[in-house]
Formats: C-alpha cells, sequence, structure tokens
C-alpha cells in the first residue's frame, strides 16, 4: 500500500510517500522555517528534485503546496488522491489517552486538540494536518503515531513528579516525553551497530525542539522533555530547565499575565531569546563572525547537554553510545565538538577530523582509543512512522 507520512514540527514539515512494506520512497520533502521571511521546501523523487524559497505564513499554507507538487501531472509522485492508502501522522503529545498507534476518528481528534495546551508548538499543527489530510484524501485511512508512546517504559520513580500524589493518579501529571519516533528509530540503529541489546545509549535530538534520552536494553529509562515538550535542553525558541519561582516572579512582581508567560517561555525563549536568532545555522555564522551573544548561546546550548549526558551516564551506570540526530545533530559539527570536548572522563574522546566530515550517512565519530562509541545517525521518523502505520493496518 502506499503510505503518505505528514510529520508536523513546530517549525516543520517532513514528508514521504511510501510504498509499504518494501519502504520504496515515491517522493520525499520538507518545508522548513515556517512564519519566518524566507521559507525553504524541498521536494525529491527519483528523476526529479526542486526546491523553492517562499513565505510560508503557516504550516497550512507549507503542507498545501508538498499536496501540490504531490499531485502535479509532471512533477508528482500520484496520479491522483485514490492511490494514498493510508496518511500516517506524527502526533507529539497523546497524555494518558494513547499509548500505542491509532486509527484516527472524531474521538480521537477531539482528545488531540484537548492535548494541544501541553504541547501548544505541535498539537494544533499535527491536528491541522490531519484535518488537511482527510480533506485532501478522503478514501485514505488516517493514523496518528504518539511521540509520547516510546516513553511508557519510563519507571515511575523517573515518571513521576514530587507533588502530591492525586496529581498523578486524578489527573495523569506526569513525565510523558517526546521525540519518541526518532529516539526509538536511532537507539535501535544504535543497539545493531553495537552488536548487543543490552546496550547503554544516550540519544541526542538536536533540532528546533531538543531532547535527549536514556535508553537501556531498547527501551527509555528517562527523558529530559516532561509533561509537556518545553523543559530540558535549550531549544531554539523554547527555554529550557528553568527554576519554576521565576514564573510567579514574572506574574506578581513583573505584571505577566499567564498567558504571557507560557508564550515567553515557548515562543520568545531559548536561543531566539539569548541571540535573536532560532535557526543554529545563523547563530553559527553570527557566532563565527564574533557576535559576543551567539558565542555564549552556543557554549550555553552545549553545557546543558553535558549535564545531561553525565547525570544519564550515571543513571544507567554506563555508557556504550552517544548518538546526535536531527537538523543540528546530524549537521552541526560545531556543536557536537563543544558537546564532546573535556567529556574523556566519561570514556567520551571525539575525533575531531571525523567530526568535521559532512555525510548524510550513519557514522561514527570518535577516536579510536575512545571507550564510547560516538555516533551520528540520521533521523527518519518517517520510516518509523510508515512501520507502525502499516503494521496496525495490516493487524486491523
Amino acid at each position: 500500500m502506499n503510505i503518505l507520512i505528514i510529520n508536523t514540527g513546530s517549525s516543520s514539515i517532513k514528508f514521504q510517500l511510501m510504498h509499504m512494506p518494501a519502504e520504496d520512497v515515491l517522493c520525499s520533502g520538507m518545508v522548513d522555517r515556517i512564519g519566518l521571511e524566507n521559507g525553504n521546501l524541498k521536494y525529491t523523487k527519483t528523476d526529479y528534485e526542486t526546491t523553492e524559497i517562499l513565505q510560508f505564513s503557516s504550516h497550512k499554507k507549507g503542507l498545501e503546496r508538498v499536496i501540490e507538487l504531490l499531485l502535479d501531472p509532471d512533477k508528482g509522485a500520484i496520479a491522483g488522491v485514490s492511490e494514498i492508502d493510508a496518511v500516517g501522522h506524527r502526533v507529539v503529545h497523546g497524555g494518558t489517552a494513547f499509548s500505542e498507534t491509532t486509527i484516527i476518528n472524531q474521538e480521537v481528534k477531539d482528545k488531540i486538540r484537548d492535548l494541544s495546551q501541553l504541547a501548544p508548538l505541535h498539537n494544533p499543527h499535527n491536528l491541522e494536518g490531519i484535518l488537511i489530510a482527510e480533506e485532501l484524501f478522503p478514501d485514505a485511512l488516517q493514523v496518528a503515531v504518539f511521540d509520547t508512546a516510546f516513553h511508557q517504559t519510563i519507571p515511575l520513580k523517573a515518571r513521576k513528579y514530587a507533588i502530591p500524589n492525586e496529581f498523578y493518579t486524578d489527573h495523569g501529571i506526569q513525565l510523558y516525553g517526546f521525540h519518541g519516533t526518532s529516539h526509538k528509530y536511532v537507539s535501535e540503529k544504535a543497539i545493531n551497530i553495537l552488536g548487543k541489546k543490552a546496550a547503554k545509549i544516550i540519544s541526542i535530538h538536536l533540532g528546533n525542539g531538543c531532547s535527549i534520552t536514556a535508553v537501556r536494553n531498547g527501551k527509555s529509562v528517562d527523558h529530559s522533555l516532561g509533561f509537556a515538550p518545553s523543559n530540558g535542553l535549550i531549544m531554539g525558541s523554547r527555554s529550557g530547565d528553568i527554576d519554576h519561582s521565576m514564573i510567579f516572579y514574572l506574574v506578581e512582581s513583573l505584571g505577566y499575565s499567564l498567558r504571557e508567560v507560557n508564550e515567553l517561555l515557548n515562543k520568545k525563549s531559548g536561543m531566539l531569546g539569548l541571540t535573536g536568532y532560532s535557526d543554529l545555522r545563523e547563530i553559527q555564522a553570527k557566532a563565527n563572525e564574533g557576535n559576543v551573544q551567539c558565542q555564549l548561546a552556543l557554549e550555553m546550548n552545549a553545557y546543558r547537554i553535558k549535564k545531561y549526558i553525565g547525570a544519564y551516564s550515571m543513571v544507567m551506570n554506563g555508557l556504550d553510545a552517544l548518538v546526535f540526530t536531527a537538523g543540528i545533530g546530524e549537521n552541526s559539527d560545531y556543536l557536537r565538538s563543544l558537546v564532546c570536548s573535556e567529556m574523556d572522563f566519561l570514556g567520551i574522546e571525539l575525533d575531531t577530523g571525523k567530526n568535521a566530515q559532512k555525510s548524510s550517512e550513519i557514522r561514527e565519530i570518535q577516536k579510536n582509543a575512545s571507550r564510547v562509541k560516538i555516533m551520528v545517525i540520521p533521523t527518519n521518523e518517517e520510516l518509523e512512522i510508515a512501520k507502525q502505520s502499516f503494521q496496525l493496518l495490516k493487524n486491523s
């Protein structure tokens, strides 16, 4: 069957049209920098590739252009919408309602909408993709794959917050975890390379949204994002970890409303708040030109990641491999070098020459003497979504 995968991030849309179960990619691409002045759209099929620089004011505009290309008589990959059997959607927050891949109906859509308050940068865009796909592909089954599902294995001692018990039992307030399809995909690849299922792996997903996961025996055992995808590492526009007392200070002493604080921490903080830029490529370029704020922001970013690496190495009582993935993790040799510097105590020793090499393939970038393997593994959330969608439809 032909499965169209739609993966909407906070500022991007990745897509792939795959023939399953052969895993043949009929076309693929990405829209990024959504909401910024110059957005990019890349569309690739076997005999054709194009890049467009357009302003995409919303995820809807970007997705509509993707669908136009899919159906284009000359450039497209399908002759008509009836050739799409299913559409697999990445959905960030499934709460306690969804722990596995699910066929989408009205009840599922309503729940995804309800959970938008916990993932305001993602669930609304995920739902928008579902609604557009339903309109354009009325005969296709719509399938939701939830980011939170992979983290269901995190033990209670790591999942529960130290607040009164009724907030966990009655309201489901706990660590849920995100980027699950990405962490699952790359950790499984790392396990295959290491050749042992009992591997201790730290997976670092670095994009506009960032997270880090401790993976032991193929299972997520701890994760930096929590109840909502806003804490942990420093992100494009999200603050990551803060002292929650700051929220009360902003409201009670500085006169901010709770809505303004939410906007501040989710959309105006992180690398954007520190530098004025949310795209790491711009931040690195400015840092290389001597911009002190950009240099400091990159150092802060790496410092936060290093703290989590240390903590998760202790939680697992060891470390076999460090995995970098997603747009920044795969492409920023500069940030990888900052993260891996002065980590020889943990057996992490980066080979600067290997690190600087550009490649879209899986590669190891550690020194020969390094006790810990350092891997760059391109994530393929779309393939993981396609596999889970196909398996669900095959068994239903």
